[in-house]
């Protein structure tokens, strides 16, 4: 299996003829060194919530590849009245695809989606914890620290992917509890210098992490597990 970083939350999952894409915010993300003109057989889209930087350029991603997009009910609706090929869950939610299971965990955020000039109802915003080839991956979303995420420990996560950037998420020291809480393998910091609000250092993160290996994920970077 192989992870690439996007920049932001913005990731793609490989393994076995899958290529899920997770919080497509690429155009109009200043880091980010691809164009969605860039992107090739992109088979399933997983969108955390429904602000900009997170559904980002799923509608048109989707279309392109005509990849089914994974998401909250709310979102799946705005999408599929976009003309997007959608499957629709909620926060507790299991389900098993043909690449791997897919189950839909609490994120303290907002969602709402707005979209020319108006704000549509988003749900509620999650996270993804993902079984594929027997490893589980956790990508948090946008989310504060929550004692809920105590119970990813049952999940034996090997790979979380928390935002470390504050002001809308959790920063620095809350997500090295988050890493107590979860304790997975493998920790990639995320959702940070994007935008000068969520300026933060991951090597600050590193540091402070002591029983979890922190990676640091430069844009495009690959790591395989």
């Amino acid at each position: 299996m192989k992870i690439t970083y996007l920049g932001h939350s913005a990731f793609i999952i490989q393994a076995n003829g899958f290529k899920g894409l997770i919080d497509p915010f690429i155009n109009g993300n200043d880091l980010c060194p691809i164009s969605t003109n860039d992107l090739t057989g992109i088979t399933h889209i997983f969108v955390t919530h429904g602000h900009g930087d997170h559904l980002g350029d799923t509608v048109e991603i989707a279309k392109k590849h005509n990849a089914l997009v994974i998401t909250n009910y709310e979102i799946g609706q705005f999408l599929a009245n976009n003309g997007v090929k959608v499957h629709s869950m909620h926060i507790g939610g299991r389900m098993k695809f043909d690449f791997g299971t897919v189950k839909l965990t609490s994120a303290l955020h907002g969602s709402g989606i707005d979209y020319n000039g108006q704000v549509f109802n988003g749900g509620n915003p999650c996270g993804f914890c993902f079984k594929i080839n027997g490893i589980n991956i956790y990508h948090a979303g946008d989310t504060g620290l929550s004692i809920e995420m105590k119970l990813l420990k049952d999940e034996k996560i090997d790979v979380a992917l928390l935002p470390i950037g504050g002001n809308y998420t959790m920063d620095i020291d809350d997500a090295v509890k988050a890493v107590k809480f979860i304790e997975p393998k493998f920790v990639v910091p995320m959702h940070y210098n994007s935008f000068d609000v969520i300026k933060a250092d991951p090597e600050e993160f590193k540091s402070k992490v002591k029983n979890s290996k922190v990676i640091i994920m430069k844009y495009m970077d690959e790591i395989e597990i």
